[in-house]
């Protein structure tokens, strides 16, 4: 039995979310919750630059989580950060704050992403999991809707519209109108037109609502008399004009509505009523389940090394038509020189490792696209497609490893020289040149050792004789990193042979 604490932290666009939860024969059973309102999204200009203040509330809840985190290992912890910290310009300065008052990293994930994260948490809180259901979670900034059968999604998208935009867009200084409505109604269903034919034609048994928009819907529909908790479009409808009578938020009386949800319920309700409408649902029922909780689920197929970032490295593969050969050479070779930089390497799951494995194995999926400057296509593609397991830092430091595989590493001058993505980056080049003949060519006879900032690589005086090409590679390398600090420095040796 393995019975162990994880932890899964999810910073949304409205509220910051801690949920710790114990692993017991597989499955996890909440054990403690944290909430702070922290309006995320009301602190980005219209330039998309988050304000100070909407900075020091997500750094003063993180702060708050850390010490709920005691004693909590990096493995046992995962932060995922939503669509505020998607658009915010200034996202990266904030994070480094942020990651300081937490004291664990935090990843900022794609739409998608997050989509099939919140699917995987409902899912597990779903009585029958096997029916084929679309799941419908409204943020504060953008809203995630999924179709899916048992734990598996079947069709994903995020879109640009949240109760805590739209109810500062339409509903400003808590102004309740008709017309305020209207114009959110129509801009939802912009949104939605380009989804809901392509949803319809998969099709689903059950509408589900998640996390705290469909939550605060359903309580004050039940709260109110309007629906036995279900959220239908008719109960909607009454509440809209119980909203438009009050004509000021501050002046509302409902029961089952919460003070930190009230400045957002107008936008989360238009949402709702124009997704109700756009996908012919009768009705759609809350559940539990959400974000947090597929991040744990996730985090327990990673303790199982059942990473599913594998699965996705694996069908990349696939996809792009990789040469699976020769890309298992080059990724056995690059582990192989890695091993050598790195005492660490060895441990069980190494991060850095698989990061440099799923880079070797990915590095030619540019040559789908041109094979002229195929590694520039390569890095477009890891930086930009959807990944699933992968956050958005997840898919750049892949981007920037396969970028510098070959050509200028001029590009990556910017990288910080304490990084050791530098040794990830001269295994994966030395690597690609070793075996630039795509032949069944052995292990190279070489050895590296760090030297300083730099390198030293010796190799078999025999070997590189009879390698003229290699040896160009090889000088050429020198150049290239004398140019940038990390000096290295080539020497061959009659008989060498690594003993390690």
């Amino acid at each position: 039995m393995f019975n162990e604490l994880i932890a899964a932290i999810d910073l949304g666009s409205n509220s910051f979310r801690l949920q710790v939860g114990r692993i017991v024969n597989d499955q996890i059973y909440p054990l403690d919750g944290l909430k702070e309102s922290v309006r995320l999204a009301a602190g980005l200009s219209p330039e998309k630059y988050l304000d100070s203040s909407a900075q020091t509330r997500g750094t003063m809840a993180l702060s708050r989580f850390r010490e709920r985190l005691a004693g909590f290992k990096p493995a046992q912890v995962r932060a995922v950060a939503t669509n505020t910290l998607r658009v915010a310009k200034n996202a990266p300065e904030f994070l480094i704050r942020a990651e300081a008052a937490l004291g664990f990293p935090i990843e900022v994930i794609a739409g998608r992403e997050e989509a099939r994260l919140i699917y995987i948490g409902v899912a597990h809180s779903l009585a029958d999991p096997q029916r084929q259901q679309l799941v419908v979670d409204i943020g504060g900034g953008s809203t995630e809707f999924v179709i899916g059968r048992a734990f598996e999604p079947l069709q994903l998208e995020s879109l640009y519209m949240g109760c805590v935009s739209f109810s500062l867009r339409y509903f400003p200084d808590g102004r309740l109108d008709r017309r305020g409505f209207q114009e959110a109604d129509l801009a939802a269903q912009r949104e939605l037109q380009t989804i809901a034919l392509p949803f319809a034609e998969v099709g689903w048994e059950l509408a589900v609502g998640s996390s705290g928009t469909a939550k605060s819907l359903s309580d004050i529909l039940r709260g109110n008399g309007y629906t036995d908790g279900r959220i239908t479009l008719a109960g909607l409808e009454k509440l809209r004009t119980a909203l438009i009578k009050a004509v000021r938020l501050d002046a509302l009386s409902l029961s089952g509505i919460k003070a930190d949800r009230l400045p957002v319920l107008p936008g989360g309700l238009a949402i709702m009523i124009a997704v109700l409408k756009a996908f012919k649902l009768k009705e759609m029922v809350f559940s539990e389940g959400a974000l947090r909780l597929g991040v744990l689920y996730d985090l327990l197929g990673r303790y199982h090394h059942d990473d599913l970032r594998d699965a996705t490295v694996e069908a990349f593969a696939t996809r792009y038509r990789v040469d699976r050969r020769q890309a298992d050479r080059v990724a056995d070779t690059a582990a192989f020189l890695f091993g050598q930089l790195d005492p660490m390497a060895a441990e069980e799951d190494n991060l850095d490792l698989r990061y440099l494995r799923w880079a070797a194995l990915l590095h030619e999926v540019g040559i789908s696209v041109a094979h002229s400057g195929y590694h520039k296509h390569s890095a477009y593609i890891l930086g930009n497609a959807d990944m699933p397991g992968f956050s958005r830092m997840d898919q750049g430091r892949l981007a920037r490893l396969v970028l510098a595989h070959r050509g200028k590493l001029s590009r990556i001058a910017s990288l910080d020289p304490a990084s050791s993505d530098w040794l990830l980056i001269i295994c994966l080049r030395l690597a690609v040149g070793f075996h630039r003949a795509r032949d069944a060519r052995e292990r190279p006879p070489v050895g590296i050792e760090r030297k300083g900032s730099g390198f030293a690589l010796v190799a078999d005086k025999a070997w590189l004789d009879a390698l003229p090409l290699t040896a160009a590679t090889l000088a050429d390398e020198v150049a290239q990193w004398s140019a940038l600090g990390h000096p290295l420095t080539v020497s061959a040796r009659a008989g060498f042979a690594l003993t390690a």
